[in-house]
């Protein structure tokens, strides 16, 4: 495909994706200002009170202290999950022997172990960033497993022909080749852990997003309650971004073969 009709399907898709959008918040403000319910805040009063909370008056005490519980929980995720996940790979017996204690502990509900996660590290941000570390891990590490089980054995046997072994066969063979689904492990990852901070801070907090989502709810702030609920998709949505455009950028090689193709 050329690079001009490439640019052009690049503008064609995101004008598309502006228009459904601005599509959808048209459909939201008639539907809000129209529906005359307690429940159902008009937009432009939801936009008005996020004005007012979050540009900047809770900033520092809610949104704050949310982002280093999501950025601690899922960097440690990452660095234990991509490292486990090599660990468990390095052998067929050891891949299979560790399958079914695997699948068992990634099969626990994430809710029913919040109250563990309190006992265990209290009612601080300990306790938050585990519970964010233990749900986010395991997107990582099973498909850090299932990329090194795919590998091509032509590539590994290429690899002990030309001698090649230990860290350099790692950082120059095996972790390049693996790299797209270890993201797109970590792209699943990076979107749970916005769900279960929300649920983490439900339980035993006094700031943050999801301490105030709940605030505002069990106090009937209904206008409090949609602005901190917009700000989430905000943050899961700025989160996102920042992932794509840092993927593509680190595996810009990967997307160029796929454009392609």
């Amino acid at each position: 495909m050329s690079r001009l009709a490439l640019t052009r399907r690049q503008l064609l898709y995101g004008s598309v994706e502006v228009l459904a959008t601005l599509a959808v918040l048209g459909g939201l403000w008639a539907y809000t200002e129209s529906a005359h319910s307690f429940y159902v805040t008009p937009l432009p009063k939801i936009l008005t009170v996020f004005q007012q909370t979050w540009l900047f008056a809770d900033f520092a005490t809610d949104v704050v202290p949310s982002l280093e519980r999501i950025f601690l929980g899922y960097a440690l995720s990452v660095v234990v999950g991509l490292g486990l996940g090599l660990a468990l790979s390095s052998s067929r017996a050891v891949r299979l022997a560790a399958d079914p204690v695997v699948s068992f502990w990634r099969s626990l509900p994430p809710p029913a172990l919040i109250p563990l996660f309190l006992v265990m590290f209290g009612i601080g941000t300990t306790a938050k960033v585990m519970v964010i570390f233990f749900v986010c891990v395991w997107p990582i590490l099973l498909n850090t497993m299932d990329g090194v089980a795919e590998l091509d054995q032509t590539l590994i046997d290429t690899t002990r022909s030309y001698k090649i072994s230990g860290l350099d066969r790692l950082r120059l063979v095996i972790l390049p080749a693996i790299a797209p689904r270890v993201a797109a492990g970590m792209r699943i990852s990076l979107s749970i852990a916005v769900l279960i901070l929300v649920v983490s801070e439900y339980y035993g907090s006094t700031n943050g997003i999801g301490f105030f989502v709940l605030n505002a709810e069990t106090t009937f702030s209904i206008p409090q309650m949609w602005a901190g609920t917009l700000l989430l998709g905000l943050v899961g949505f700025l989160l996102n971004a920042a992932f794509s455009a840092g993927e593509r950028h680190v595996l810009r090689w990967h997307f160029a073969l796929r454009e392609a193709h």
